[in-house]
């Protein structure tokens, strides 16, 4: 083919046909550009239909891991309910101490002990960029505000934690109730955290000889004030948690409609 352009060309060159030539050589070029435009078009396709393609998997695997987060957010806003009753309890429990069974007190104060947290799945389609290949610009906005929305979350769960490793948990120490509140919290009815019918063993310390009394529980100040805290810390999380189960049940039906089946 550029070797019968070519001879047409010397042709004309001549026999000194310079209109035509001119005319010639205008309409290569315009036959060149048009080559050239359907090839990037074509080329642009092609790499239009991989992008697809790579979006598929993405939003399949997006999919998986948000399912999964949603699951475990409403695990640990599970926790915290429980957190709250029990301590709600135990608050009762300080303000009216006639007739206080003590097994159940000393079970309630084991659960304000629990510190859940949220370690959502981080899919890589963010960090590594992919993100651009996700074609609905809702959902991708919504997947790139995604870290920041859980940050404050994480702060009140990182403050109630270091507050139960801190002070509670030694507070069990110096009122001499430590091993009644770990067994409590190891027995087959409160340990909530495990699989009730898994193989783990579970050992069972038994309770302190030496009990300290229920007016002596309910009277440490100190107590009482952790078990405030745990109330509103978990009250706290839980409202927090609300706002990113919205947003991951945002997500999963957004990323819903783009799979295609």
């Amino acid at each position: 083919m550029i070797k019968l352009f070519r001879k047409i060309r010397q042709d004309l060159m001549i026999n000194y046909k310079t209109g035509t030539y001119l005319k010639y050589a205008i309409s290569e070029v315009v036959l060149v550009v048009i080559g050239i435009l359907i090839a990037l078009a074509i080329n642009n396709w092609n790499e239009h239909r991989k992008d697809r393609i790579k979006e598929q998997v993405i939003l399949k695997q997006l999919k998986e891991d948000y399912q999964v987060n949603l699951s475990q957010l409403k695990e640990k806003m599970t926790t915290r309910k429980i957190i709250i009753n029990s301590g709600l309890e135990v608050l009762a429990a300080i303000d009216n101490p006639a007739g206080v069974n003590r097994d159940s007190l000393i079970m309630h104060i084991s659960l304000i002990g629990n510190d859940p947290t949220f370690d959502p799945i981080e899919n890589d389609a963010i960090s590594s960029g992919n993100l651009r290949l996700i074609a609905n610009d809702s959902l991708k906005r919504i997947l790139s505000n995604w870290s920041s929305d859980i940050v404050a979350l994480t702060e009140i769960e990182a403050v109630w934690s270091k507050k139960v490793s801190d002070q509670l948990e030694t507070l069990f120490y110096k009122m001499g109730i430590a091993r009644d509140v770990i067994n409590s919290w190891m027995s087959a009815d409160h340990l909530w955290l495990l699989d009730h019918d898994s193989n783990i063993d579970r050992a069972q310390i038994g309770n302190s000889k030496h009990k300290i009394p229920v007016n002596e529980i309910v009277d440490n100040m100190e107590l009482e004030g952790l078990v405030a805290d745990a109330i509103s810390y978990s009250t706290g999380a839980n409202a927090q948690s609300e706002a990113i189960l919205n947003s991951i049940n945002e997500i999963l039906s957004l990323i819903d409609n783009e799979i295609k089946d």
